[in-house]
């Protein structure tokens, strides 16, 4: 039996963006800036995170660009070949089984949930 979770806390590099496969299925593409200091170095680690169903419909109502959040689920490595200059890339794909987030600006009737009820 195989078993992986991973969390990450960070700001939302852009509004999510929801849209919907062939089936019906809403998906959710947000991305989320981890910010670590390792004494007066810096490091920014951006993942990508992707929510599926009423996970990924509540994410797309309630998150925006900057705000505070923490994700929980499970990472897979995307990677493709730049078209151009064909250099071999990769980027961390976070697989949203939980999102949870902080204080915003973008209160909807004045009330948000603390978690999203997924």
């Amino acid at each position: 039996m195989n078993f992986q979770k991973t969390i990450i806390a960070g700001n939302l590099g852009k509004t999510p963006e929801l849209r919907y496969t062939p089936s019906g299925k809403a998906v959710c593409n947000f991305t989320v800036a981890v910010n670590e200091k390792y004494g007066e170095t810096e490091a920014t680690t951006w993942y990508k995170v992707v929510a599926w169903g009423k996970l990924a419909e509540a994410c797309t109502q309630y998150l925006t660009k900057g705000r505070l959040v923490l994700a929980e689920g499970r990472v897979q490595v995307e990677a493709w070949k730049d078209k151009v200059s064909e250099e071999a890339k990769a980027s961390l794909v976070l697989v949203a089984e939980k999102v949870e987030f902080g204080p915003g600006s973008n209160s909807v009737g004045g009330e948000e949930p603390a978690e999203l009820p997924f």
